[in-house]
């Protein structure tokens, strides 16, 4: 019972990372029918990004709050993905808005790449470890761990994923996003910009990749240039898990799949008394991938996938 009340705590943590990558992935898809492999790289680029601002400010030594260090390298980390995911919008994906679908899926996965090299040329290979300015407390639940660290992820990712909801449904912003979803040529007839919509939703993405980029750094206590890689992946998986373009279905796809992949590392890992289970954690996610696309296509919340394919 102990070991699935805190594999519960694990996954759901990680899920809610999950969620806020796949809502880029989701957003995107939606309006534009594209798969942004790139999108895992946004969360790379804010996770070195904020590291390097984090750990420049506390080595200056000018007596800030460890919230406001963590703020301002969180900052700088959305602008730069923001910059990052207009120009690739702008200059990889706009001109192939008309190509035959397979042209702007292959640019992504080149965009993907590219990105990798320069981080990798910029920040190198090595790994960069999370600066000590936060304390984490650790907290006993029902023979359970939970961290303060692991309550605040949660929180904020709850937060940022009602702000999201509420942007969608309740402002122009979002009813011109969707009306672009539903038909971009009839709402641009109706008055929509619909490349300042697309240039949005790409905005929006990137944001939270940032933000995501800074959790799982402050999580794992690590970040590298390949990080974005599997995260996007996985984070892939959960909107596809979810129903790719449905915004409830990438959250839900998250965190089902961070549980999923929790609960089966850490189950194999008392089975096997290693560590086994975390070395396979990978294997759950593409796992559930398969199963999914083979049982229903459309994910658990999706009903337009099919239509887009």
């Amino acid at each position: 019972m102990d070991t699935l009340l805190q594999q519960l705590i694990n996954g759901i943590t990680l899920g809610s990372i999950y969620a806020l990558v796949a809502l880029g992935y989701t957003m995107v898809y939606g309006i534009i029918g594209l798969i942004n492999f790139a999108h895992g790289e946004l969360v790379m680029v804010g996770a070195l990004t904020a590291l390097s601002v984090i750990k420049a400010l506390t080595v200056a030594g000018l007596g800030l709050p460890p919230a406001a260090i963590m703020m301002a390298g969180l900052l700088v980390a959305m602008l730069l993905c923001m910059l990052l995911a207009y120009t690739m919008e702008r200059v990889a994906y706009r001109p192939l808005r008309n190509a035959p679908r397979l042209a702007p899926l292959i640019t992504a996965i080149g965009v993907s790449i590219v990105l990798q090299n320069i981080a990798m040329m910029f920040w190198g290979r090595s790994y960069f470890s999370f600066p000590g300015v936060i304390s984490v407390t650790v907290y006993s639940v029902g023979g359970a761990a939970v961290t303060d660290l692991q309550i605040l992820i949660v929180l904020l990712a709850a937060a940022l994923m009602a702000g999201l909801l509420l942007i969608v449904h309740r402002t122009r912003l979002g009813l011109a996003m969707r009306a672009t979803a539903e038909n971009s040529s009839v709402a641009s007839l109706m008055g929509v910009d619909a490349n300042r919509v697309i240039v949005a939703a790409f905005l929006l993405g990137a944001a939270l990749a940032a933000v995501a980029g800074l959790m799982v750094s402050a999580y794992y206590g690590i970040a590298h240039y390949y990080m974005g890689f599997m995260l996007g992946l996985k984070a892939f998986t959960a909107a596809v898990l979810g129903g790719i373009g449905n915004l409830a279905g990438a959250m839900l796809g998250g965190l089902l799949l961070g549980v999923i992949e929790s609960l089966g590392a850490g189950y194999i890992g008392d089975l096997t008394g290693d560590v086994l289970g975390s070395n396979y954690q990978d294997v759950f996610a593409f796992f559930v991938l398969i199963i999914v696309l083979t049982i229903r296509p459309s994910g658990l919340l999706g009903e337009r996938v099919s239509e887009r394919a």
